[in-house]
């Protein structure tokens, strides 16, 4: 009677093993980039994309931060440099506005939209939570799209999330002439690379939850119109795409003219280690048209080096830099 009932227990607990052993399993799978692939319909009349626009502004609502709204600054007509900018996640377009108004005086027609869910004026919203990876390439297409229209020359800048995007569309994009990766979420510090699968996965099977950036001072944050807060599902939405972008990096080389990688040695947010092997994965590959630069640990600039309403910016060291390094790429 023992020896059967230990024989009950064994299958049981065998059984049990066996089931961790396949969940743990599916969560260490790769993700499936099947549906993370350009769909590219680019315009090339600047009346066209300037319709497209006006479009979109139409639809930003009263829920929008008017601070967040689309920003188009143009010279009226097709100029033969364009940039976009694509912001942080739970940040805006305001986010890049300062930046990309120097641009505009150097006679780049300059585009900044809104990221799905974000800029909305309800800082501690829950839409945040539905955003997908095949959303973010979405968006990223269209801006480049939109963009053909507005200067012969195209050039795509983002931001760590964003800069995540701008990696994308240079793995996909022949018609983008420079992408500009600055400061990208490829992965993180406080995450070790081993787990950064089964993690993204895991969060997206998950119920979402939320997590302050800043556990202390909550909603008492800067910049006064980011969310104070992030959700569990978007950023394992993002760490998805990032993970696709660093497995297609090490099987095909980029599309893209040329890519400009901005990384911030004091950064204690993102991983730069992973944007190294990202890098090393594009030479490899044979994609020589890459240059980077690190702003030094000893300006302690933070992971949003971007945004001129964080605490200690430093965006007279950081915008000239930036400036000259994307003027010289793009020539």
């Amino acid at each position: 009677m023992l020896r059967s009932r230990l024989r009950i227990i064994i299958k049981i607990l065998a059984v049990l093993f066996g089931m961790l052993l396949v969940s743990l399993l599916g969560l260490s799978i790769p993700p499936n980039p099947g549906s993370l692939v350009s769909n590219s319909r680019p315009i090339t009349s600047y009346e066209e994309a300037l319709q497209l626009i006006q479009a979109q502004q139409a639809e930003e609502g009263s829920e929008y931060n008017p601070v967040c709204r689309l920003k188009f600054m143009n010279h009226g007509q097709k100029t033969e440099r364009v940039i976009v900018f694509i912001h942080g996640y739970t940040n805006c377009p305001e986010q890049f506005r300062q930046l990309g108004e120097l641009f505009f005086e150097r006679g780049y027609n300059v585009l900044i939209t809104p990221q799905p869910y974000m800029g909305l004026a309800d800082r501690m919203n829950t839409e945040q939570e539905r955003l997908t990876a095949e959303q973010l390439v979405a968006y990223t297409d269209e801006v480049i799209d939109i963009a053909q229209g507005l200067g012969k020359h195209v050039t795509l800048a983002g931001l760590s999330g964003g800069g995540v995007m701008a990696s994308w569309a240079a793995q996909q994009r022949s018609d983008l002439d420079l992408a500009v990766v600055i400061a990208p979420s490829f992965g993180y510090t406080f995450l070790p690379g081993f787990l950064t699968i089964p993690i993204t996965n895991l969060f997206r099977r998950l119920p979402n939850f939320y997590q302050w950036w800043d556990p202390v001072n909550k909603l008492d944050i800067d910049p006064y119109y980011g969310y104070p807060r992030f959700s569990s599902r978007a950023l394992a939405e993002i760490l998805r795409l990032a993970l696709v972008v660093r497995a297609e990096a090490c099987r095909e080389a980029p599309l893209a003219g040329a890519i400009l990688v901005i990384t911030n040695n004091a950064d204690m947010s993102v991983s730069n280690e992973t944007t190294d092997q990202v890098i090393d994965c594009w030479q490899q590959q044979g994609f020589h048209s890459i240059r980077t630069f690190s702003f030094d640990a000893s300006l302690g600039l933070e992971h949003d080096l971007i945004d001129p309403s964080q605490s200690n910016q430093h965006a007279d060291i950081v915008y000239p830099q930036l400036i000259d390094l994307i003027i010289d790429m793009a020539q």
